[in-house]
């Protein structure tokens, strides 16, 4: 009855050994790289022994450091079947956070793409542990002038490397590592055991219905006759776009991936992939989506295999979910709830004639049986009371390195339950839903009011003038924090004034919500996973 990632994969290979697992396609160009599950397990298997050859072995880390495409998935198989630890490294980092991020993860091998060897060779001489390095050649082309580097190319390792899948036996207990923020602070590594990070990210439960999965045959058991096509638009860096890859290819589905994201190109292959459900990553990818589907001069897709639209880890707000629901009446929608630390909390579902979609009073969702809603001494709250979002059971070990951190957020109540406490604001309903109502980390006191930018974001953004937004809190000498909406106009539309926004807000929330300062901005700056760069913002609204 045990749970380990590389065998649940190799799993789904002797079961679909022909199906297309993979399909990798650029944002500028029509190829598409294919894999099948058997193409897939043994370019896994050849890197794996590539990688064994080089001195890795168990609970060594490994640095992925590429677009999506298909030797970012045939790294993170060939890391796990070798007991190894894939570390995601996120290719928007200046070499600052580069070094931190490297620096605290220690890997002893980094699988990075051409097109980024100069940030490696900045900041290889500060990572003794760094032993060797595997490119992928991408036809970026190296700049003569730059320093080689003695990096092995990515197709000759993996030819250089035996086919068979004759490993030694895994565990359970095998490391998953997940670098996750950045929008607030540096990153943080979540080391979760493997077992526990299939219950809580990979399917192990089912959100919908919170069936817990009791043989790692189940898994394969729940697979469709005819096989589904998932398509996760954020880059695999992030944790939702692992997971919903991972899901998906356990259970035997097909997965088209892109190397970024581009509104046309995402209805392209949705229509030619024939693409069952798209994941996105709230509204910074569901907005250019949908308006790209409703410009007049657009092209018309074929989209008769498209039924669902599923949303992780960033706002979906209420208007942009209605314009989806409106253009496909019978469409599948939802918003699930989770983070890195404490996994998946639970899912909404949407329909038209639905009455709640997340517009004014945060996201609604049915929760899994392991999630709690808490007070700061870790003791349930009642229906109604707002606390912390907590999880239990399946949770993390530890942050990697960080042992403060780790006692603030992983927490042992006075009954002996451990929990996973990583900071959302949540409210416990009479019907037993948990309504998530924004991160505590971004809450704003007014006044003694807590405020979800979250919450006032998702009515802002239903205003016709209105593109894009965040919002965010800023000091205030009589109220100690004030609501601050930096907004991104939508092309064409007549400026927007502060008294015109805020008659706007008045209709669906309680005054003191309602933002008291106005900043236009030219773009919304988000992360390559659609997250607001609270960054950028908080230092925008505190030179005003």
């Amino acid at each position: 009855m045990e749970f380990n990632l590389a065998d649940l994969f190799e799993q789904a290979v002797d079961h679909f050994p022909g199906r297309e697992a993979v399909a990798c396609a650029r944002a500028d160009e029509p190829t598409v790289q294919r894999r099948t599950f058997a193409e897939l397990d043994e370019r896994a298997n050849r890197l794996a022994h590539h990688l064994q050859e080089a001195g890795v072995g168990p609970g060594d880390r490994v640095g992925v450091y590429a677009l999506n495409r298909a030797e970012w998935v045939e790294s993170l198989l060939a890391i796990c079947k070798i007991r190894a630890v894939c570390v995601n490294v996120n290719y928007r980092y200046v070499a600052d956070e580069l070094t931190y991020l490297l620096g605290m993860a220690e890997p002893s091998a980094l699988i990075y793409q051409e097109r980024w060897a100069p940030e490696v060779a900045a900041v290889l001489p500060g990572l003794p542990g760094l032993r060797h390095l595997l490119v992928i050649e991408d036809g970026s082309g190296a700049d003569p002038a730059a320093p080689r580097l003695p990096a092995v190319p990515y197709e000759k390792a993996v030819a250089s490397g035996g086919p068979r899948r004759d490993f030694a036996p895994r565990s359970p207990d095998d490391h998953y590592l997940l670098f996750t923020g950045g929008t607030t602070g540096l990153p943080k590594g979540v080391v979760w055991r493997q077992e526990d990070v299939f219950f809580a990210l990979g399917g192990g439960i089912d959100v919908t219905n919170g069936h817990r999965m009791a043989t790692p045959e189940e898994i394969v058991g729940t697979a469709y006759d005819n096989q589904l096509t998932f398509f996760p638009i954020a880059p695999l860096m992030h944790g939702a776009t692992q997971w919903g890859l991972m899901q998906q290819l356990f259970r035997g589905n097909r997965a088209v991936l892109l190397d970024r994201f581009d509104a046309r190109r995402v209805w392209e292959l949705t229509a030619s992939e024939k693409v069952n459900l798209v994941m996105i990553t709230g509204d910074a990818m569901g907005r250019p989506l949908i308006e790209e589907l409703d410009s007049p001069d657009g092209p018309a897709y074929d989209l008769g295999a498209f039924f669902g639209l599923v949303s992780s880890a960033a706002l979906f707000s209420g208007s942009v979910k209605q314009r989806f629901l409106d253009r496909f009446p019978t469409l599948y929608l939802s918003d699930a709830i989770g983070s890195s630390e404490g996994g998946a909390g639970g899912i909404s579902q949407y329909s038209n004639g639905a009455a709640d979609r997340g517009g004014t009073g945060g996201v609604t969702t049915t929760a899994i049986g392991d999630s709690d809603v808490l007070d700061e001494d870790l003791n349930p709250l009642p229906a109604g009371v707002v606390g912390r979002l907590a999880r239990r059971g399946n949770i993390p070990l530890r942050y990697l390195g960080d042992p403060v951190k780790s006692a603030e957020v992983f927490r042992t109540a006075a009954d002996g339950t451990r929990y996973a406490v990583p900071g959302d604001w949540a409210r416990r309903e009479e019907d037993g839903r948990i309504t998530l109502l924004g991160r505590g980390s971004s809450c704003i006191n007014s006044g003694g009011e807590k405020i979800f930018p979250e919450e006032v974001e998702s009515v802002i953004k239903a205003h016709p003038a209105v593109y894009d937004t965040v919002v965010v809190g800023a000091a205030d000498e009589r109220w100690g924090e004030t609501v601050v909406a930096l907004v991104q106009a939508r092309a064409g539309a007549a400026e927007l004034t502060l008294q015109q926004l805020q008659e706007h807000c008045r209709a669906h929330l309680a005054r003191y919500k309602v933002p008291r300062r106005l900043h236009l901005v030219a773009e919304v700056r988000r992360t390559p996973t659609g997250k607001p760069d609270m960054r950028w913002a908080q230092e925008l609204v505190a030179v005003e």
